[in-house]
C-alpha cells in the first residue's frame, strides 16, 4: 500500500477511490468525515478506497506532516465514531487508519475495505447527512449530502451486494460465507459434494480417497495423528474454477483446507529461517475453512481448536507482511515469548526427523504469542 499511496499522490489529482485532505477533520466537521467515509465505501471500482490526510492540494500536493495534528485519529477512534451512526441493517464499513512515513513527514490513510455489503447508508439523519441517501464518488466528485447517487450507480451497488457483478469464483466465495444455503448433493463413495440451494450451478466437493501419506507438524496436536489428504474442487456448471488441498483431521472428525506456507529470513538469502502456516481472512482458503466447520461443542470443535492452535490467521496480506518485519526485529527476544510452551507427543515415524516437527510446532507457538503482542502494540 505504501507504494500505491505514493503513486496516487504523484498523480496530483483526486480519483474515484481516493480523496486528499490537507489536515484531519475538526470537531465541527464530523458530518464531512462520515460523508467521505460513506462515499469511499460505496466506490464504484469494487476495491479498497483511501482518504489520504496530509496532502496539501492548494500547494502542489506537498506533504503536510500530521504528526502533531490536534484532531488526529486512530483506528479505534474512527470505529467508535461509526459505531453509534444508524446505518441500515446495522452494517457499517470496515475502516482502519494506516500512518505512512514519507520523506517530508507523516501522512495518515483512512482505508475503507472493499466489501459486498454496499450500499452503506443511514436510516436516521445525522447532522447534514440525510437518511436513506446513498452517496458515492464519481471520478473526483462525491455525491452532495442533500442528494442521492444516480439510479444506475445505486443499482450497481445493490448488484455488488447480491454478487451479480462478480466473476463466478468471486460469487461462489460470497455464497460460501453462508453455509446454511448449501445442500448435500447425491454422490458416490469417491467425493463429498454440496450445491447452492438458489444457484445449484455452483458446487463444491472434496475427494474421499487419501492423496498421499505425508505428515505436517500440526497433525501431532490431534488425538489421531494419521494424515488423510484430500482435494477440494469448486465448479461452476461443469467448469472447474479452482482446486485446493484439504486435510481430514483426527480420524475424519474435522475437515479443512490446508493452510498456506510462508516464512521469515534473517539473512541476505531467500531461504526461510522460520516457516509458518497461515490463513488470511476473506480469502478463498479461509472462507472454505470457515465453511466446513460445523461447531458441535464436542469432537469437531476440539479438532478445529487444536488445528487453529497451530496456525496463524491474519486480517490481511498487509498485516502478514508487517508482522514478518516485526518478527525479524524481535526474534532476538523470542525467549520472552517461549515461557511454559507445551508440546504434544511426537511419535517416532520412519523417514522423518521428529526434532524438525517439534521445532516447527515450538516456533509456531512463539509466533502466535508474538502476533498477539504485535496487535496489542500496533493496534491503531
Amino acid at each position: 500500500m505504501y507504494s500505491e499511496i505514493l503513486n496516487i499522490i504523484d498523480l496530483k489529482q483526486e480519483g474515484s477511490y481516493w480523496d486528499f485532505k490537507s489536515e484531519w477533520y475538526s470537531k465541527g466537521k464530523k458530518a464531512d468525515l462520515l460523508h467521505d467515509i460513506m462515499c469511499m465505501s460505496n466506490n464504484l471500482e469494487n476495491r479498497d478506497a483511501y482518504i489520504i490526510i496530509g496532502v496539501d492540494e492548494e500547494n502542489d500536493h506537498k506533504i503536510k506532516d500530521v504528526k502533531d495534528d490536534e484532531n488526529r485519529k486512530n483506528t479505534q477512534m474512527i470505529v467508535d465514531f461509526l459505531k453509534d451512526k444508524k446505518f441500515v441493517g446495522g452494517i457499517r464499513p470496515t475502516v482502519y487508519v494506516e500512518p505512512i512515513i514519507v520523506e517530508d513527514g507523516c501522512i495518515d490513510v483512512i482505508v475503507m475495505k472493499n466489501s459486498n455489503n454496499t450500499p452503506y447508508y443511514l436510516n436516521e439523519r445525522y447532522q447534514s447527512i440525510e437518511a436513506n441517501n446513498i452517496y458515492t464518488p464519481v471520478m473526483d466528485t462525491n455525491t452532495p449530502k442533500e442528494k442521492s447517487a444516480d439510479i444506475h450507480h445505486v443499482e450497481y451497488l445493490w448488484k455488488k451486494r447480491f454478487g451479480i457483478i462478480s466473476t463466478p469464483l468471486e460469487r461462489i466465495k460470497h455464497y460460501l460465507c453462508k453455509p446454511v444455503e448449501w445442500l448435500d448433493a447425491p454422490t458416490n463413495w469417491e467425493t463429498v459434494k454440496k450445491y447452492h440451494m438458489f444457484f445449484p450451478e455452483f458446487t463444491i466437493e472434496y475427494t474421499l480417497e487419501d492423496d498421499g501419506d505425508a505428515y505436517q507438524y500440526y497433525l501431532f496436536n490431534q488425538t489421531d495423528i494419521r494424515p488423510h489428504w484430500r482435494e477440494i474442487r469448486i465448479f461452476y456448471h461443469q467448469t472447474l474454477l479452482s482446486t485446493l488441498e484439504g486435510v481430514s483431521l483426527d480420524g475424519g472428525r474435522y475437515f479443512t483446507p490446508t493452510p498456506l506456507t510462508d516464512g521469515v529470513s534473517f539473512g541476505r538469502f531467500h531461504n526461510w529461517d522460520i516457516v509458518f502456516k497461515y490463513f488470511i481472512k476473506d480469502t478463498l482458503p479461509y472462507v472454505i475453512h470457515q465453511f466446513y466447520y460445523v461447531p458441535d461443542g464436542d469432537e469437531e470443535t476440539t479438532s478445529h481448536n487444536r488445528f487453529e492452535e497451530c496456525i496463524l490467521i491474519f486480517e490481511s496480506e498487509n498485516e502478514k507482511e508487517l508482522f514478518k518485519n516485526y518478527v525479524i526485529k524481535n526474534w532476538v527476544n523470542k525467549e520472552n515469548f517461549s515461557i511454559n510452551i507445551w508440546l504434544p507427543h511426537f511419535s517416532e515415524i520412519d523417514g522423518y526427523i521428529m526434532e524438525e516437527f517439534k521445532k516447527q510446532y515450538y516456533n509456531m507457538q512463539i509466533l502466535k504469542r508474538m502476533l498477539s503482542e504485535f496487535r496489542r502494540t500496533f493496534i491503531r
